[in-house]
């Protein structure tokens, strides 16, 4: 299992230090900002991709949602620990970058703590979010579910499906394709997969258990110990924020698009 941490720890820092000498080179106009962002979300789609084949693997392979187990939920979860670490600095990173873009870094060469406390102010959730699967849900992973409930950490590993859908939307506005139908056929598979993946994966998971106990639905939460119950809340709650935000980004761009429609419309008009 310290093979899997291992590579986790050497895999996704040296994609990212890749990426960014690939990028750097290939696109010499992109400034050290653009550049970082970009490889930041290379990689997040790349382990998110990762991490949905490691859970489509471990649901497809339990038939018992409890006692069934499968060596990738405690290897891939190791493999997986480097990155929240990575990523958390990789965000700051492009944070960092941004903000000397911006004239708002104290120094081109040093990092403040002003710059540091305002990333945090800024991507708290996201922060929050990869420390509490570092210091909560993996402890409870590897120590405290004594073998059980593999099939259910795989159902949590494939909320990760929509990830490379967000990155690949970040990526096209990256290259001014913002305003292109492919964007926008990008937009409605982020809100599909999220609200799929992420959101609905919850009541699968609470219905496949009582399925198999047959429990109604409604009531296998009473049937789960309270802290299971807390911990899916924990996890379901950032998802329902993040959809939200998602969703109000999508009518700012539709509103957009319509407007822009609109007044081309009216130009053409005139013209005739």
């Amino acid at each position: 299992m310290i093979c899997a941490l291992v590579c986790g720890a050497v895999l996704f820092p040296g994609l990212f230090y890749s990426f960014r000498k690939i990028l750097k080179y290939s696109f010499t106009r992109w400034s050290d900002a653009d550049v970082v962002s970009v490889s930041e979300r290379l990689v997040s789609a790349i382990h998110a991709s990762l991490a949905t084949a490691a859970g489509v693997t471990v649901v497809t392979s339990c038939t018992d949602t409890m006692t069934d187990s499968h060596w990738l939920v405690n290897g891939f979860v190791l493999f997986g620990a480097p990155y929240m670490v990575h990523d958390i600095y990789a965000m700051y990173l492009s944070h960092y970058h941004i903000q000397k873009v911006r004239g708002q870094s104290r120094s081109d060469s040093s990092h403040s703590l002003q710059t540091v406390k305002a990333f945090l102010m800024k991507d708290w959730t996201l922060v929050l979010h990869h420390l509490v699967l570092l210091l909560i849900f993996m402890p409870i992973t590897l120590f405290f579910r004594r073998g059980l409930g593999d099939f259910f950490v795989g159902c949590l590993f494939t909320t990760e499906f929509s990830t490379p859908f967000v990155s690949i939307g970040k990526i096209l506005i990256q290259l001014g394709l913002d305003d292109t139908r492919l964007h926008r056929i990008n937009g409605i598979i982020v809100l599909l997969s999220f609200f799929t993946c992420r959101i609905l994966v919850f009541p699968f998971m609470y219905w496949m258990y009582g399925r198999q106990f047959g429990i109604p639905l409604h009531r296998v939460a009473f049937h789960l110990p309270l802290q299971c119950n807390v911990g899916n809340l924990m996890i379901l709650a950032p998802q329902v924020y993040w959809f939200i935000l998602l969703l109000r980004k999508a009518n700012r761009l539709y509103l957009r698009h319509k407007t822009r429609k609109e007044d081309g419309g009216n130009d053409r008009a005139r013209i005739d």
